[in-house]
């Protein structure tokens, strides 16, 4: 018959260890505060700017293409500058539909594997080596998010970006998401993360989902414009 006595001597938990030298952390943060400074530097003129998210893979034949450039030709007519991540697809629509009618273009890209090359209606463009480097850049100079169709990426700046207005990070900040059709299954979802309590009903009501141009035009002009008290600048 076994002795059934109590276990004394526990195992020692060997916990992992990664890299951990100080030096390399401290040239990470000096790195990270010297692609602060520079993408600064080069977007300090910007003035106001609206940010246009969307995918890169829709070509120029694509009705979502067409829809993009022409939104955001109006928003540009606004005075504000069109900011995008600069690559192709809607970000090019973008673009390409602020300098159309006059506007200002930017693109604020991030370096990937395969490199996304600036497409060709960008004024001035910067390439960020982290994604929230990219983020910071992006929350610091938009007045306004637009959402088109897109993927993680689209989706992921889209989140972020509730998730600031939620917490009270930037307030009053209006977001605009375009082509219910595409978004319907996040509309649901977001229908149901408020049915099943994970978020406020105030919350839920934080963006426009719409298809109007127009609509979303004058939704900018009072949240953006009026809210903020932005003036047309007139050059002597």
């Amino acid at each position: 018959m076994k002795d059934h006595k109590p276990q004394s001597d526990k195992l020692e938990i060997q916990f992992l260890e990664g890299p951990q030298s100080r030096f390399t952390e401290l040239k990470f943060i000096l790195t990270t505060l010297w692609e602060l400074i520079r993408c600064f530097r080069k977007l300090y003129t910007l003035g106001p700017c609206i940010t246009f998210f969307g995918s890169a893979r829709f070509k120029e034949d694509h009705p979502y293409y067409d829809f993009t450039r022409k939104a955001a030709g109006e928003y540009a007519k606004l005075g504000f500058t069109i900011m995008t991540g600069g690559g192709p697809g809607l970000m090019e629509a973008a673009n390409r539909g602020a300098k159309e009618v006059g506007g200002k273009s930017v693109g604020c890209n991030i370096k990937l594997p395969v490199d996304q090359m600036p497409n060709s209606y960008l004024d001035r463009w910067v390439v960020a080596k982290h994604f929230f480097i990219r983020k910071i850049l992006l929350v610091k100079y938009s007045f306004a998010f637009v959402v088109m169709p897109g993927g993680f990426g689209t989706l992921d700046e889209y989140f972020e970006a509730l998730t600031l207005v939620q917490t009270g990070k930037i307030k009053n900040f209006p977001i605009i998401i375009f082509n219910k059709e595409y978004h319907k299954a996040l509309i649901e979802h977001i229908n149901l993360m408020k049915q099943q309590g994970t978020i406020n009903d105030s919350d839920s009501k934080l963006c426009m989902i719409t298809d109007d141009i127009e609509e979303a035009r004058l939704f900018i002009m009072e949240h953006s414009i009026k809210h903020y008290g932005l003036k047309p600048k007139f050059h002597h």
